[in-house]
């Protein structure tokens, strides 16, 4: 049975760094089979125990409760009763396929909770109503493709949320309503097409927007702009073939650091100017603006924006000239023709006046 792991050690030495951590002998009684339960440090640890259910008998004054890698699959009702000093739940690399309504009941104080690498589908309404304290919810490599608006609805004092690796088509509004203080949200390799307007309110001090490797071709036009606080946004690798100037602009932060690259861009003149925008703007900047490249048209495909840049509206700068020249010769023409016809009309009402004045009677 393998101990914890050194980052656990580590954070449970800056808490605990006057008390001993080595296994409880004397009080093996009060810990489950199979488990290793740490003296005065109120750690238990669960790994790899071919567990099915959580187990009982778990000491009441447990901080950390380590499940990973055993064989759960339902997490039932009520079943960390009793624990209510616990700050960490691990529960990675197990089977997990449900949470009944309930299951945290008592965990009033969690502050992180791991759900990741189980075959979860989707969340309970009630999920978040018992862990009004958790600030870090993993819940990456699990087969989520439905969230609801009511499931993350409690979750106040959130900061870290990782949904990547899932099966999310789509975010609607109001799913993060209730985590006004999230900071950081991985979405990344999902299956994500739209970013839609309103799915994002509500979060006025995220900073760290993860969204690469999903299907987006579409951003809504205000769907950033609530984004105050927004340090980090990595569309890298999505579907996007053109973007819109006001999607960007609306951004109102101090500065903001954008991934691009490895979209099927469709160059021309119109994604030229947008790219020109943005790079004038003071507060945002494309990191990878040099790795941004070309997949139509076909002449161009794989050739980096910024070499092509200038290029791309040679042609229509051309057609512009063409039209203004073609437009100003007219125009001078048709000035020309009209002084001309202006002096031919001048020169006949001159001979009609000589002629009147000669065919005239003397007085």
């Amino acid at each position: 049975m393998s101990l914890l792991s050194p980052t656990h050690l580590f954070f449970l030495l800056a808490i605990y760094s006057s008390q001993s951590l080595l296994p409880c002998v004397e009080c093996s009684k009060l810990c489950p089979h199979k488990c290793i339960c740490y003296e005065h440090a109120d750690l238990v640890d669960c790994r790899d125990c071919g567990f099915e259910h959580v187990p009982r008998g778990l000491p009441h004054g447990t901080w950390l409760l380590e499940l990973g890698r055993n064989n759960l699959s339902v997490i039932g009702t009520q079943a960390f009763t009793g624990l209510w000093s616990l700050r960490v739940l691990v529960l990675t690399n197990n089977q997990i396929e449900e949470i009944q309504p309930q299951a945290f009941f008592s965990l009033s104080f969690l502050e992180k909770l791991d759900l990741s690498w189980n075959k979860l589908k989707t969340l309970p309404v009630d999920f978040s109503s018992s862990l009004p304290a958790l600030k870090e919810l993993r819940l990456e490599h699990n087969n989520l493709h439905y969230l609801s608006g009511y499931s993350l609805e409690f979750l106040d004092n959130m900061e870290k949320l990782d949904l990547s690796y899932n099966k999310l088509v789509s975010v609607g509004p109001g799913v993060f309503r209730g985590l006004s203080r999230l900071r950081q949200l991985y979405l990344h390799n999902n299956k994500l097409t739209v970013v839609q307007q309103g799915s994002l309110d509500m979060l006025p001090g995220l900073e760290v927007l993860q969204l690469s490797n999903n299907n987006i071709s579409q951003i809504d036009t205000d769907a950033l702009a609530p984004l105050y606080s927004l340090a980090v946004l990595d569309l890298e690798g999505n579907n996007l073939h053109n973007l819109k100037f006001k999607t960007f602009i609306s951004l109102h932060t101090t500065a903001t650091h954008i991934q691009l690259s490895g979209n099927p861009w469709s160059c021309d003149c119109e994604l030229h100017r947008v790219f020109s925008k943005i790079l004038h703007v003071r507060h945002l900047h494309i990191d990878d603006y040099r790795n941004v490249t070309c997949q139509d048209p076909p002449q161009l495909m794989g050739a980096s924006l910024a070499w092509v840049d200038s290029q791309l509206c040679v042609a229509e700068t051309a057609t512009v000239l063409v039209i203004t020249v073609t437009v100003l010769v007219t125009v001078v023409a048709a000035v020309v023709m009209a002084e001309r016809n202006r002096k031919r009309n001048r020169g006949k009402n001159w001979d009609t006046e000589s002629q009147t004045q000669t065919q005239s009677p003397p007085s």
